[in-house]
């Protein structure tokens, strides 16, 4: 099948939202073991690596300017060549003396061009494909975005452990780097071929004033719906505890079991974070969606909360007991990743059905997930020298506490919108 004369969305949708992913994974979790394993600290890791995430926030604000200049494939291969040049240099300055600040500040710039490589590719998709194609090929959207989170968090890391043995720590995390720069490179060329293009020549350009006039009034907009205050807490309060945890378990998971950590291997956790926490957050993805649909939104969204924060249980319990059984350790994964993949839609669905509906609708839904994502930037950066200060133990119960506010914010939470279909309500 075709659209509009292009190659078929099977050529380039896998292809191009595993492009989307693979940045996003790699900065979010897999440095975090990278340089766990070169000696960094905790709380240095959690800040800086939460904190050059920010562009995946603050992404809306330069997204109408991408439509004043070029087109967006121009954009989507731009952003994939930068990338995978980026992570080739992140690969030779691990070998330097103040690496950390050198590739952190890399990584920031391969943020920046990640986060721009989001914007450039879901205005490539809604453009080229019609309504229909869009609702067809979604699936495949989220399904190879979350391969590129399996294959970094899963393989490579598995690959590193691997590696490590035979090279060292250093030599291991160059040759993944190198890696990973080869497949944004090749990704980016396959793109220039086949991505298709709908851009056309505007007959009126848009001037700058122009274009931060409709920013500012997309804004305004936003800021005037109704509930949007208890809303903007709701769904900043939601990942909270997550924004915590998300850095620290995979240190937690490495750390010694004299620090209070588990001891595994990158192949141990990289084993088990790619099969069965891979499988367990599909598996909580699909069944959150049929769950949904039986009962609606608004039935739902506490328990699918109270499930999204049930790893947080579970990492308190490793953390104290420190089992050796890597069966006991990967059914806290499980559990970790089924419980995120089931309740994350909720959150998700909530911002599509009461949040963004309305004139600016995927403006407004792109702002909420930037505050969404800075949600969990902010714990995250905190996360290391909380961590630190506390223990591994102390600190999952610390995080165990965050979890009230935000279970309480949804118990209350009003519904702007009926959740119910039109023909439901008729």
């Amino acid at each position: 099948m075709k659209t509009n004369n292009n190659p078929s969305p099977v050529a380039w949708v896998p292809t191009l939202y595993f492009a989307m992913g693979m940045p996003f994974v790699v900065l979010n979790m897999v440095c975090t073991l990278m340089y766990k394993g070169m000696g960094v600290s905790d709380a240095q890791i959690a800040f800086w690596t939460s904190l050059i995430m920010l562009p995946w926030t603050l992404k809306p604000l330069w997204s109408p300017f991408l439509e004043m200049y070029k087109t967006k494939k121009f954009f989507v291969v731009l952003t994939q060549l930068i990338s995978g040049v980026m992570f080739a240099l992140v690969a030779y300055a691990l070998h330097l003396p103040s690496f950390f600040a050198v590739t952190i500040a890399m990584l920031a710039v391969i943020a920046l061009s990640g986060a721009t490589h989001d914007i450039a590719a879901d205005g490539t998709y809604m453009s080229v494909l019609s309504n229909e194609d869009q609702a067809r090929w979604i699936g495949w959207q989220g399904a190879f975005y979350n391969i590129a989170k399996i294959a970094a968090t899963g393989g490579l890391v598995y690959l590193a452990g691997m590696l490590i043995k035979s090279f060292g720590v250093t030599h291991a995390w160059t040759i993944i780097m190198l890696i990973i720069a080869a497949i944004m490179v090749a990704l980016g060329c396959y793109h220039f071929f086949i991505l298709p293009s709908a851009d056309k020549q505007v007959d009126e350009s848009k001037t700058l004033g122009d274009s931060l006039k409709e920013l500012w009034e997309v804004f305004a907009d936003f800021f005037r719906k109704k509930h949007i205050v208890y809303y903007i807490f709701f769904i900043v309060l939601y990942r909270f505890a997550e924004g915590f945890v998300m850095k620290i378990v995979p240190l937690f998971l490495k750390a010694s079991r004299a620090d209070q950590g588990l001891g595994l291997s990158e192949q141990e956790i990289g084993l088990l974070y790619g099969t069965f926490g891979a499988a367990a957050f599909v598996i909580g993805s699909i069944l959150a969606g049929y769950y949904i649909a039986h009962r609606g939104l608004k039935k739902s969204l506490f328990s699918l909360a109270l499930v999204f924060n049930l790893p947080f249980v579970a990492y308190t319990l490793l953390a104290l007991y420190q089992p050796t059984s890597l069966v006991l350790i990967g059914s806290g994964i499980v559990l970790e990743y089924f419980g995120y993949g089931f309740g994350f839609v909720g959150l998700t669905l909530f911002m599509m059905q009461q949040i963004a509906p309305g004139k600016h609708q995927m403006s407004h839904y792109a702002f909420a997930s930037g505050i969404m994502n800075l949600g969990v930037m902010l714990p995250g950066m905190m996360s290391g020298l909380v961590s630190d200060a506390l223990g591994y133990r102390h600190f999952f119960i610390f995080v165990l506490v965050c979890t009230i506010p935000a279970l309480l914010i949804t118990w209350f939470v009003p519904f702007t919108h009926s959740d119910k279909a039109p023909a439901e309500q008729a």
